[in-house]
């Protein structure tokens, strides 16, 4: 990690899968087939969004570019390595903020120095620097019950980024909270990526979202999921509440949507 008082110097690696099946229940009678030989190739720094119908095995395919769930068959390398057990260097971000309800917020966010072994005082100014970034300054001694959702979710993304990972993996961070207040999270996590260059790997049932925060969206069909279409995007060059009421972004959107509509569960063509 570079100095903590300064903006992030690391930048995101690559993302490799290539032919990526998961079968649950594989020792049992009825085998479950969830992913179909999934092939994505993410670039480094690049912002990916994962968007398809309820069971599709999105949030699945992001545990394993984690290591957190094993493959079935096929290959994930992050960097230069192949995943076969949970990766260090990355921060995960869930839809719950998963936040400890007996330790304070900054005492929530700099866990990571306790888990990971890293240096506390490095850490402790680096989570400093993201709190006034994200408006939270005089939050950092309050607890979770104290926090509106919003600001619970601003902590959550505090802890992802504190150790300015290489990938950030997102499972419908944002799902919980009502429209104004996901659009400005929309906005602060465009920033924030830019500041750290990371590879980011975002599930979302969010069409709108996916199309604003991505540079590819890629499609999955209903299980078992595989990938139906890539679709490139126009960077996030306005705010959220801008960009998402202009007719071309409006046309991409509603194009992906009647997809996934169609590939609804049950519905796929496989």
């Amino acid at each position: 990690m570079g100095d903590a008082s300064s903006a992030a110097t690391k930048s995101g690696v690559p993302i490799r899968i290539s032919r990526v099946t998961k079968t649950f229940g594989e020792d049992g009678d009825k085998p479950f087939l969830a992913l179909k030989e999934v092939d994505m190739d993410v670039r480094p720094g690049e912002f990916i969004c994962v968007v398809g119908p309820s069971g599709c095995g999105k949030s699945t395919l992001m545990l394993m570019v984690a290591g957190l769930l094993s493959r079935s068959g096929g290959d994930i390398v992050v960097g230069d390595a192949l995943v076969d057990k949970p990766i260090t260097d990355v921060g995960i971000a869930f839809q719950d903020h998963l936040l400890l309800d007996f330790r304070n917020a900054i005492e929530n966010v700099t866990l990571h120095a306790d888990i990971r072994g890293l240096p506390r005082k490095q850490i402790e100014e680096r989570a400093r620097q993201l709190f006034d970034q994200l408006r939270l300054g005089h939050a950092m001694d309050k607890y979770p019950r104290q926090l509106s959702g919003g600001m619970r979710q601003r902590v959550s993304l505090i802890r992802t980024l504190v150790h300015d990972p290489s990938v950030i993996l997102m499972d419908e961070p944002f799902g919980a909270l009502d429209p104004a207040t996901r659009l400005s999270m929309q906005d602060l996590l465009v920033g924030l990526w830019r500041e750290q260059e990371a590879t980011v790997f975002l599930v979302t049932h969010s069409i709108e979202e996916a199309v604003y925060l991505g540079d590819r969206v890629y499609v999955m069909s209903a299980g078992p999921g595989r990938l139906l279409k890539e679709v490139h995007v126009p960077p996030p060059d306005r705010p959220a509440r801008v960009m998402q009421r202009e007719k071309e972004f409006l046309d991409v959107v509603f194009e992906l949507r009647d997809l996934v509509e169609r590939l609804g569960p049950g519905k796929d063509q496989a």
